[in-house]
C-alpha cells in the first residue's frame, strides 16, 4: 500500500473513523485485480480512504462514484481525494444514499460492474432494490461488515438490546442476498465478514 494511504489510514483510526480492515483491503485488491471493473460505485465514502484505496488497484480506465452524507466526513473526504490527486478518477456525491441511488438508477440503469457497500448497515435492505438496478449483469456486489463481529450468527436475544435492530436487519439482508435468483452469493469470513454477489447474466 502506498505510503500516503498508510498515513491516511493511521489518521482515520486515530480519529475513530471506521475504515476497511487490513484483511478486507487485501480481499478487495484481489477482487479488483481479477474482475478489472470499468465503473465502481461505493455506498459510504466516510473520509474517502476506501475509494482512494480502490483507485490504486483498479484498471487505469476505471472510475469511482462514491456517496457520503455526513458533513464532517464529507469535508475530510473532499480534502483527502484532492490531496491524493484522485479528483479525476473519484466523483464524490453528497447526500442521502437512498435518494442518490434512486437518482442514479433513474438516469443510468445497469451502469456499474463493481459496487461496494459500506454504509449504514441497517439501511442495506433499503438500498438493495436500487443497487440491483445499477449493477450490470456479471457485475460484483461487495458488502462489508455483514457478520457484525460474529453476532449475526447468534439468536437476537443473545445480543444487547441496542444492537437487536441492526442484528435483525443484517440477518434479513444476508437471507435475501443468498436466496435471490438474480445473484450468486458467497459469505466470506474476511475482516468483519464480506459478501460477494455476482449478478447472473
Amino acid at each position: 500500500m502506498p505510503k500516503y494511504l498508510e498515513v491516511l489510514e493511521k489518521a482515520a483510526l486515530f480519529e475513530g473513523v471506521p475504515i476497511i480492515r487490513k484483511e478486507t483491503q487485501t480481499f478487495l485488491r484481489f477482487l479488483l485485480t481479477c474482475h478489472k471493473p470499468k465503473r465502481i460505485l461505493e455506498v459510504g465514502a466516510a473520509v474517502g480512504f476506501s475509494a482512494i484505496f480502490m483507485s490504486e488497484y483498479m484498471p487505469s480506465d476505471c472510475t469511482i462514484t462514491t456517496i457520503e452524507k455526513v458533513e464532517m466526513r464529507l469535508q475530510k473526504a473532499r480534502k483527502n481525494i484532492k490531496e491524493a490527486s484522485k479528483s479525476a478518477k473519484i466523483t464524490l456525491l453528497e447526500g442521502d444514499a437512498l435518494v442518490l441511488l434512486k437518482e442514479l438508477a433513474g438516469k443510468e440503469e445497469k451502469a456499474y460492474d463493481f459496487i461496494f457497500m459500506d454504509a449504514a448497515k441497517a439501511q442495506y435492505m433499503n438500498f438493495l432494490p436500487e443497487i440491483m438496478r445499477l449493477l450490470c449483469p456479471g457485475g460484483l456486489l461487495i458488502t462489508d461488515n455483514v457478520l457484525q463481529d460474529g453476532t449475526v450468527a447468534q439468536s437476537r436475544f443473545g445480543v444487547t438490546r441496542r444492537d437487536r435492530t441492526i442484528h435483525t436487519r443484517m440477518r434479513e439482508y444476508l437471507y435475501t442476498l443468498t436466496h435471490m435468483e438474480e445473484l450468486e452469493t458467497a459469505v466470506v469470513p474476511v475482516g468483519d465478514g464480506v459478501t460477494v454477489s455476482t449478478k447472473k447474466a
